[in-house]
Parts: C-alpha cells; sequence; structure tokens
C-alpha cells in the first residue's frame, strides 16, 4: 500500500472498520535493552506523564498492532520467561499444565494456575509528541509494548460507548488523535486510568512530513515470527526443568541470550518488569481471558 493509498483509506473511514473488524476478532478468541523501545518514566511519587501518537501499520504490514502472550515465573529449577506459543495460534505446554491444575478442583491449584498464567501485550509504532522525563525523544519514532487498559482505551476510541461519541481511528495520521498517557502509582503497580485521547487532528500538516515518520516505523511482524519462540519441545523440557521434573543444565556463557531464561537470578530492570507482569497487577478482565483459556482446552 503506497502513502497515498494510506491517505485515502483515511478520508474512506475503510481502515477505521477494518480495524474495528480486528478488535472484534481478538475480542471473540480467548531480556537485554532494546533501544527502538520506547518507556515512559514516572517520579518519585510514582506519577508520569507524556504526549504519544499510535501510527498506522508499517509499510507491508495489515495492523498497526500485534498482540503477544508470554509466561514468567519462578519454580523450584529457576525462571521460565518466555513467549507463550498461543501468540501464533500453536499449542503451548504451559497453557495446557495451568489447565490441568484449574481444572483440578484444588484452590491451591488454582492459586499456581494463576501465578503461571500467560501474560497479555501489545506493541505499536508510536511518535512522541511529548516526554517530559526525556526530551530528546520527542519528535522520534519508537516502538511501544503496552497492555490491555492502554488497549481497551484504544477499542472505545475506535467503538465509543455512548451515541453522542464519534469513533475515531488513533492509528489514523490525518483523523487520529494524541494519546495523552498518565500514570500514576496504585496500590504499588503503576495505573493507567485517567490516561486519555485527545480531540483528532492531524498530526503534522506537512504530507511529506508525515511520509518520512511512516518510513521510520519498525516491523510488528518481527514480535510473532518463528524465531521468537521456543518449539513445543524446548518449551516442554524448559517447564520441566523449572518445575523441578528433570535436572537443570548448566550454563553456557557462550550463549548470549540464555540468562533471561536459565540462570537462577533475574537482573534488577527485569525483576521490576516481572513485577509489574504479577498476577496482583493484571485486572479481572485479564484473568477471565487467561483463565477461560485453560478451560477451553479441557473442552476442546
Amino acid at each position: 500500500m503506497s502513502f497515498s493509498d494510506l491517505k485515502k483509506q483515511s478520508k474512506l473511514g475503510s481502515l477505521t472498520a477494518k480495524l474495528v473488524k480486528e478488535v472484534e476478532k481478538l475480542n471473540s478468541t480467548s531480556s537485554s535493552s532494546d533501544d527502538r523501545l520506547w518507556k515512559p518514566e514516572v517520579d518519585k511519587a510514582g506519577n508520569g506523564y507524556a504526549v504519544i501518537r499510535f501510527l498506522p501499520a508499517p509499510d507491508g504490514e495489515e495492523l498497526p498492532w500485534v498482540k503477544v502472550y508470554n509466561h514468567a515465573f519462578q519454580g523450584t529449577g529457576g525462571w521460565l520467561i518466555d513467549n507463550c506459543l498461543t501468540s501464533i495460534g500453536a499449542k503451548c505446554p504451559v497453557c495446557e499444565a495451568n489447565s490441568l491444575l484449574w481444572n483440578s478442583g484444588s484452590d491451591a491449584n488454582k492459586e499456581i494456575a494463576r501465578n503461571r498464567k500467560r501474560k497479555l501485550s501489545y506493541y505499536s509504532n508510536i511518535y512522541v509528541v511529548k516526554d517530559p522525563s526525556n526530551p530528546d525523544n520527542e519528535g522520534k519514532v519508537f516502538l511501544f509494548k503496552y497492555g490491555k487498559k492502554i488497549f481497551d482505551k484504544i477499542q472505545a476510541a475506535m467503538q465509543p460507548e455512548f451515541e453522542d461519541e464519534s469513533p475515531i481511528n488513533p492509528f489514523d495520521f490525518w483523523q487520529g488523535a494524541d494519546f495523552k498517557l498518565k500514570i500514576k502509582k496504585v496500590a504499588g503497580y503503576w495505573n493507567y486510568d485517567s490516561s486519555e485521547f485527545t480531540a483528532p487532528s492531524a498530526l503534522l500538516s506537512d504530507d511529506e512530513a508525515l511520509e518520512a515518520i511512516w518510513k521510520k516505523e519498525y516491523s510488528l511482524a518481527e514480535f510473532v515470527s518463528a524465531e521468537k519462540f521456543k518449539s513445543y519441545e524446548q518449551l516442554k523440557t524448559r517447564l520441566d526443568t523449572v518445575l523441578g521434573k528433570t535436572a537443570a543444565k548448566p550454563v553456557d556463557e557462550s550463549f548470549e541470550d540464555e540468562d533471561d531464561y536459565r540462570a537462577p537470578s533475574v537482573p534488577e530492570d527485569l525483576s521490576s518488569e516481572l513485577k509489574n507482569l504479577s498476577s496482583s497487577s493484571l485486572s479481572d478482565d485479564e484473568d477471565d481471558d487467561a483463565l477461560s483459556y485453560f478451560q477451553s482446552l479441557v473442552d476442546a
């Protein structure tokens, strides 16, 4: 799709309709640092603020977001931190094990399943409009990793609840809207409830500048490419090791990516992220999404 086609679809509203269908489809189906990723910062009180703009799908890709599930929990044999194979429509041994626990009838087993359940993340390209903590980021394109709470706000913008509200496509250059990201610390976790979209407006008035931004976007498809996932057998072997069913193999220091899933300790920055992914920070909706999946494995 050319840039002119992108603008034409914006005027026709066809992109918005297409994205709404994808949202409905999502709802009906139940590490080392990356300098491409933008992360908001908070002050000592746990408050943060920034203004970002969600960008259209990268050239050659269909959607402006990608949805990824992962597992992150600790067992007697260390940490399991891996992408969940359900992200690419495949069977996942961790989810299957969780399903057995959930349907055992034991409250204790259900609690274990909650702690090991898959966590949901989305990735999109964004343009940073305002970043008071890091002004150098302003006017640049980044990848943004976010959760269900923010995606719900995107969905609400495309499918407003009330008749007096007009739907918008937040990912549109011309008829989209800036997103005011407001972070508060609630019960020890980041809370995004106060975040909101502004009134619709063009990101910039110059189409050439917009096209330049579009061409700087990063691929989203890479997050669900085959090399991002272990095979079923590899993940099952890792799960057995973490649960203490097999002896852990010595860590081979020649593999730079081994620390994330074989070493017994977790770096401080990763530990902080895991805290934000813990079950106590997830909404009831996210619990329902993950746990209903366990049930579906048994019913299938």
